[in-house]
């Protein structure tokens, strides 16, 4: 599993001209499933996103983990790209990103389990749509982590 997590000061996810979901300060996050994946790489993440202390403290200095940050938010968007392989040729490949029957269970599941960790309610996108995403990203602070390279 690979995810981009972006720090915000807000996102949103459009469908079809509707507005599917929205967030004000917090966390836009990518996620992209591979065959590979198994629910380890699910706790290992979730976990991993709400220890993450890339929020400011009192001194302006990047030391809270979003579960300090009243009124945080976190909008999670998956997205197949991220597994693109791209070492051959211009144009990418997407032959190690999970198949829909394989993905969508997992990220569900991801869904529930970064929401039990963090408190509220995650909200989403929808898997397998054309998303328009927005977001104002905070800092810039932009973090990408593959639960592959864990060492």
């Amino acid at each position: 599993m690979r995810i981009v997590i972006q720090r915000c000061r807000r996102a949103s996810v459009t469908i079809g001209g509707v507005l599917k979901s929205q967030i004000g300060q917090g966390m836009m996050i990518l996620l992209g499933i591979e065959e590979a994946d198994t629910d380890e790489d699910i706790d290992w993440l979730c976990r991993k996103i709400v220890a993450l202390r890339i929020f400011d403290d009192a001194e302006g200095v990047m030391n809270l983990p979003i579960t300090d940050v009243p009124e945080s938010g976190i909008l999670l968007v998956s997205q197949f790209t991220l597994m693109a392989r791209t070492k051959k040729g211009n144009r990418p490949s997407y032959i190690n990103a999970a198949r829909p029957e394989v993905a969508i269970p997992m990220y569900e599941k991801f869904v529930r389990q970064l929401s039990a960790l963090f408190g509220k309610e995650v909200l989403t996108g929808e898997f397998g749509a054309n998303m328009q995403v927005e977001l104002v990203n905070d800092g810039p602070v932009t973090i990408l982590i593959d639960s592959k390279n864990r060492q």
